[in-house]
């Protein structure tokens, strides 16, 4: 019986994340109150206090999930041992079909660290420096090796990750191009970026 109990749970806490992050990405973080989205899950507004004592507390638990998915996606997918195109061909790749596939909580993430207190900013900062840090040092492996041209591998890396992430402003499924053709175009973008060819096995 406690089993049940307990996946209910876990059920209702992902349908309060699932839909805390589309009202966010809708509405704005402000504009969200916590009756709302109670009726939203179908709840009511007490029950929600029971996951996230306050609704800082959610917001907070979603950028701080979207990341470590986002490094531990990366993880799974950096071909180690390979040379710094092919990592970087993975890097593009991965982002991209990572972050169409969330694009609520995407938004999320990048729009509303306003909303954060101090500490819980630095927390997600912190995250991000982690998982910006491995394209910084592809660039700059690579740069040293000769095989990219970059000056200044943390602008550089700036620059790819905004182009990267900027796709699920613009990009549907039912467009003219699939995510892997999106992916593959960007790749191709962000090789001629750093000087160098895209390659067909990356």
């Amino acid at each position: 019986m406690a089993r049940t109990t307990g996946s209910f749970g876990e059920r209702t806490e992902a349908a309060i994340r699932e839909a805390a992050a589309s009202l966010i990405a809708r509405y704005g973080y402000e504009a969200v109150s916590m009756r709302r989205l109670a009726e939203e899950v179908g709840v009511q507004a007490a029950a929600l206090y029971r996951y996230f004592p306050t609704k800082e507390e959610l917001l907070f638990t979603l950028m701080r999930e979207h990341m470590e998915a986002l490094i531990a996606s990366w993880q799974a997918a950096d071909p180690a041992g390979r040379d710094e195109a092919q990592r970087l061909a993975a890097f593009v790749k991965n982002h991209i079909i990572f972050h169409v596939a969330r694009r609520h909580s995407t938004h999320v993430s990048n729009m509303e660290l306003r909303s954060l207190s101090p500490e819980k900013l630095t927390a997600i900062l912190k995250l991000r420096t982690t998982y910006e840090k491995e394209l910084r040092r592809i660039l700059r492996e690579g740069a040293a090796k000769g095989a990219f041209l970059v000056d200044d591998a943390e602008l550089a890396a700036m620059a790819i990750i905004q182009m990267i992430t900027g796709v699920i402003v613009w990009f549907r499924p039912d467009e003219r191009l699939s995510v892997a053709e999106v992916a593959d175009k960007y790749h191709t973008m962000t090789m001629r970026l750093v000087g160098a060819r895209a390659r067909a096995e990356a």
